[in-house]
């Protein structure tokens, strides 16, 4: 291919990329859409500098305005999140992971947390899973017993492993993350046995700044990592939050360890994120676990087997449906209602390694509500997806007939909310060349 041709099929493909995620409902529950105004930071000449170190002390000139932002960023992360100390340099939220193991432990050493098909993220997984953690940065992990019936960390027994284990380092949180984790009720056992307590807040941050969860830095945490575009409808990015006592070793964790340039124009977009959620968050995470609620309940009465009912479904955006004893794998589902234009992904459950499926043909599907929240719907939108989704996974209906079919429904969906300013569509491709 010659590179005019190149260069025009990579546009090309991008704007075909935006025509067909506006007739789309994206359910990815590690998504968001982000506003106009974070899209405009985020294509700002910051893209092309580089700020290595901390501000007012660069390795490289020309950082007065970028240092201002940065400051900026710092100073309303503090504000929504109670936070005594905050760095947002982290160029992700497995970067923030990896720079607090950095910073709290050393190779060898033990982490508690969950294991993957239990929720954890991969960045807690063990070496011969090639997970960060034992691979990268060569922790030992053992997990915490897990209550799959009420798909949370068994206290008591939790309690007694960590007495027994004494980690170095017990972390919180994950990538499947229904309700709030007992931090409170485990935090002083952890420290009594020698260990940090951190969160990995990547999924909830946003629900947290909205006063919709769990506020672990009030519960025992010193540590709570983050990425920034799930709950909080920010630029892909990361974040720590940590108690000020720990900012030293987390900074030097973050750089030099971590990162060397942190991407300063995503540290703008997230800037303005973060305003955003000061101004409109407690209106739109409040807003976004209704939805979760309204959509859990939608797909249980209709028929699908949606996890926790008696606990109702979900205290945060996520949903965990279980498919294989009647439906299908996740794998499978996820194709066919990606042609239907509903867009969500597979999910490994607590139960499906033992049973010999594996992430690629999971025993279930995921669900968020942020993006579809963000783009105005309410409860009574909830019921009209589950009404799509039974039509393709219970009622066995041709995907291209229902794709059309939400895709008309989409057309009334077309911009962000929760925003100071909208003045172009949330999937508006923009030409600046």
């Amino acid at each position: 291919m010659r590179p005019r041709e190149a260069y025009d099929r990579t546009l090309g493909l991008l704007q075909k990329h935006h025509e067909w995620f506006r007739k789309t409902l994206p359910l990815i529950a590690s998504e968001n859409v982000t506003s106009p105004a974070v899209r405009e930071a985020m294509i700002c000449d910051f893209q092309h500098r580089y700020a290595e170190g901390w501000p007012g002390e660069r390795v490289y000139a020309g950082c007065v305005y970028i240092d201002q932002v940065e400051l900026l960023a710092m100073e309303l992360a503090r504000e929504l999140f109670k936070a005594e100390h905050v760095n947002v340099q982290p160029v992700s939220g497995a970067v923030a992971n990896l720079a607090m193991y950095t910073a709290l432990t050393d190779p060898g050493d033990t982490m508690m947390c969950l294991s993957i098909a239990a929720g954890g993220h991969i960045t807690m997984g063990k070496k011969k899973f090639g997970g960060a953690a034992g691979a990268v940065h060569g922790l030992e992990i053992e997990y915490f017993p897990f209550d799959e019936k009420r798909m949370n960390i068994d206290v008591d027994a939790a309690a007694k492993r960590i007495a027994e284990v004494k980690p170095k380092l017990v972390t919180f949180g994950g990538s499947l993350f229904l309700f709030p984790h007992p931090v409170k009720e485990l935090s002083e056992v952890a420290k009594e046995h020698g260990a940090y307590v951190a969160y990995d807040a990547a999924h909830v941050i946003g629900l947290i700044g909205g006063g919709q969860f769990q506020d672990p830095l009030r519960e025992g945490a010193e540590v709570v990592t983050c990425s920034t575009h799930k709950t909080l409808p920010g630029p892909q990015h990361g974040m720590i939050l940590c108690k000020k006592e720990l900012a030293d070793p987390i900074n030097r964790g973050v750089f030099p360890s971590m990162v060397s340039n942190h991407h300063l124009h995503a540290v703008a977009g997230l800037a303005v994120a973060l305003a955003e959620m000061l101004e409109f968050g407690k209106e739109y995470q409040a807003q976004v676990v209704k939805n979760a609620k309204a959509l859990g309940k939608a797909l249980y009465d209709r028929g699908l087997n949606v996890l926790c009912p008696d606990q109702g479904f979900t205290a945060s955006h996520t949903l965990a449906v279980e498919t294989i004893t009647k439906y299908g794998d996740g794998g499978t589902l996820e194709q066919k209602l990606e042609q239907a234009n509903v867009i969500l992904n597979r999910e490994l459950l607590p139960w499906d390694p033992r049973e010999g499926r594996h992430f690629r043909n999971p025993g279930g599907l995921r669900l968020g509500t942020q993006e579809v929240t963000r783009l105005g719907m309410k409860e009574r939108e909830m019921e009209e997806i589950a009404e799509f989704i039974k039509r393709v996974i219970i009622d066995g209906e041709e995907p291209k007939r229902v794709a059309a079919e939400v895709a008309e429904f989409r057309r009334d969906y077309q911009r962000v909310h929760y925003c100071f300013e909208s003045a172009t569509q949330a999937y508006e491709y923009i030409k600046i060349r």
